[in-house]
């Protein structure tokens, strides 16, 4: 079972930033996506700040989010970047089965990336990430930089949502047409 600790906040800012976009969506009638929880078994408690300080993850995620907008079904990750390369370790084969499955479903799948360093937010479709995790399992790069990255689908804050992510799925609806 794998653990989690310290690490387990990482990306909770971006999360949290997703969370709002989502409620405002939800508000205008634009989507309703939902954070999925990963179900976590506590083995440590900080008694005195009631928090739980170490616990062992239950079972494999799938994504961050499920949800849909006008009719289409989307799920996606959010990840957070230090560098100006994305290592691809920070994606598991569970979550490229799951992704893989749900698009033979007709639904959409991707990820949001947000590359710390720069300040940008990119909407990452799921073809994409499929051609770089098959490069790395056939042996090239682990990673990709972000020059490999379209710059259409960078997210723009809009009209008050910070993290204005359906506009790439529009994009990404016109290039599978």
């Amino acid at each position: 079972m794998p653990l989690w600790n310290s690490r387990g906040l990482r990306g909770s800012m971006l999360e949290e930033s997703i969370n709002l976009t989502n409620e405002k969506y939800r508000e205008k009638g634009l989507a309703l996506v939902q954070k999925i929880p990963t179900p976590i078994t506590p083995i440590k408690f900080d008694k005195d700040n009631r928090q739980i300080t170490l616990a062992y993850f239950e079972q494999k995620s799938t994504v961050d989010y499920i949800g849909v907008t006008q009719e289409i079904p989307i799920c996606f990750d959010a990840k957070e970047c230090a560098a100006v390369s994305f290592p691809l370790q920070n994606i598991h084969e569970h979550q490229i089965e799951f992704m893989r499955d749900f698009e033979k479903q007709g639904g959409i799948a991707f990820l949001i990336i947000q590359f710390k360093t720069l300040d940008l937010y990119y909407y990452v479709p799921f073809r994409d990430v499929l051609v770089f995790w098959e490069r790395a399992q056939e042996g090239g790069r682990k990673s990709f930089k972000i020059e490999e990255l379209d710059e259409k689908y960078i997210i723009k804050e809009t009209n008050g949502v910070f993290i204005h992510y359906l506009e790439a799925i529009n994009v990404d609806l016109s290039e599978r047409e």
